[in-house]
């Protein structure tokens, strides 16, 4: 059953895939940067009323911070310049030894003027906090957690190496997202859990689940008439200089995001079942599909509760300024930004619902199969035995009886003897 859809995947992947394209346009102004690493030798307050490439700029009024800046990588590296930043509440605060990055542009590289501070250097404690996963995640599960760190290198390579630039190449944003979803599936769950009829399981499941997923995700949509233009997605499209469809990156978004948790859910249910099986291997469909129905009913009233709390999180700027804006509950949650969330989050949790029962009831379906195979096996090799046993107990008493009889037959003999020499 499975064999169809991966071919599909990897079929699908081969067509679109962008071979000998770029898979972006050309860089457009405030899209690109040259970045050049720095770190700051001195901070002090000042006027911004000289020039700079940041604040309120030549003529403004004002108080800035003065900083001076060593550069360490670009055109001028090891050169020192300045750069006035507006002491404002949203200003970053940066102070003597911050590591920084500066964004250069234009032809004179020793010119203050031709650099901008638009971020700290996060590089080192980043790579920290990956180390400390990794080694968190293979001191816990071992074979198995660097299995799932493997797992977690291939996706990234699929979004990155392929979805992405796939997408930036102008084609449709949801068949984009349906392949890669396939090609993660796939190779995601045999990487992490191996190949066996437990994981095909699982990936059955994900994949019934993941197309209901998709199919509600385009009706509701097309009927809530969302467009997907955000503020992100307008400035994409202008960047890009050719059409692209919003509602299809929308609803790419949604498959993705949704497979995440979708793993972990048929995954699980699938574990239960097998786990339930082996615990009372006589348990009869009925009960063990009832058995793990009720386990993922727990585990999927706290998965919808991570998918409502993990949208709200990633949304709490959009909602505490719709919040200002004296508006109603109602009025907020139909306007564009509120609205995709809200189908996001409620078409992930319908299919979230949906894969509990369908995985159960294939992961019960497939256990009593295997179970009946290895039932009919046992039993002839019980049969075997049997008869050889019994082979075994009649040669003995062929034997035995051989022996009784010579027994009587000498003893007979003995008798005659005895009795002829008495008379």
């Amino acid at each position: 059953m499975l064999t169809p859809f991966a071919l599909a995947a990897v079929i699908g992947a081969v067509l679109l895939y962008p071979f000998g394209q770029h898979s972006a346009p050309e860089a457009k102004p405030g899209f690109t940067r040259n970045p050049v690493d720095g770190a700051v030798v001195a901070a002090r307050t000042a006027s911004c009323t000289t020039g700079g490439t940041s604040g309120q700029g030549a003529g403004g009024a004002g108080s800035c911070v003065l900083l001076r800046v060593e550069l360490h990588s670009g055109p001028a590296s090891g050169r020192t310049i300045e750069q006035r930043v507006p002491d404002e509440p949203t200003t970053p605060e940066f102070g003597v030894g911050d590591e920084i990055v500066l964004s250069y542009s234009g032809d004179s590289p020793r010119e203050s003027t031709s650099y901008r501070i638009v971020d700290y250097q996060r590089s080192g404690w980043l790579l920290v906090l990956v180390g400390l996963f990794a080694a968190s995640v293979i001191a816990l599960g071992r074979r198995k957690g660097a299995a799932s760190l493997l797992a977690l290198t291939l996706t990234l390579t699929m979004l990155l190496g392929f979805m992405l630039p796939t997408i930036l190449s102008g084609a449709d944003p949801l068949l984009v997202a349906v392949v890669a979803a396939g090609l993660i599936m796939f190779c995601v769950l045999y990487a992490t859990h191996g190949v066996s009829a437990r994981t095909s399981t699982a990936v059955l499941g994900t994949l019934a689940s993941l197309s209901l997923i998709g199919l509600l995700s385009a009706g509701f949509a097309a009927l809530t008439r969302l467009t997907g233009l955000d503020e992100s997605t307008s400035s994409l499209i202008s960047a890009l200089g050719h059409d692209i469809d919003a509602r299809g990156l929308l609803l790419a978004g949604v498959v993705i995001g949704a497979l995440g948790v979708l793993d972990d859910v048929t995954v699980t249910q699938t574990s239960a079942v097998w786990e339930l099986h082996h615990a009372n291997p006589r348990m009869r469909w009925r009960e063990l599909y009832s058995a793990a129905l009720r386990i993922g009913r727990d585990h999927v009233a706290s998965s919808v509760n991570t998918l409502v709390l993990a949208y709200a999180g990633t949304a709490l700027p959009l909602l505490l300024t719709y919040k200002l804006s004296g508006q109603s509950f109602g009025d907020i949650a139909t306007t564009q930004d509120v609205a995709q969330e809200i189908v996001r989050t409620l078409v992930g949790s319908l299919g979230l619902i949906a894969a509990v029962p369908l995985t159960t009831a294939i992961a019960a379906t497939v256990v009593l199969s295997e179970n009946g195979s290895r039932r009919v096996d046992d039993s002839a090799t019980h049969s075997e035995e049997q008869r050889a046993a019994t082979s075994g107990v009649l040669d003995v008493v062929h034997r035995a009886a051989a022996a009784g009889s010579t027994r009587a037959v000498l003893g007979a003999a003995r008798s005659r003897r005895g009795s002829r020499s008495r008379h």
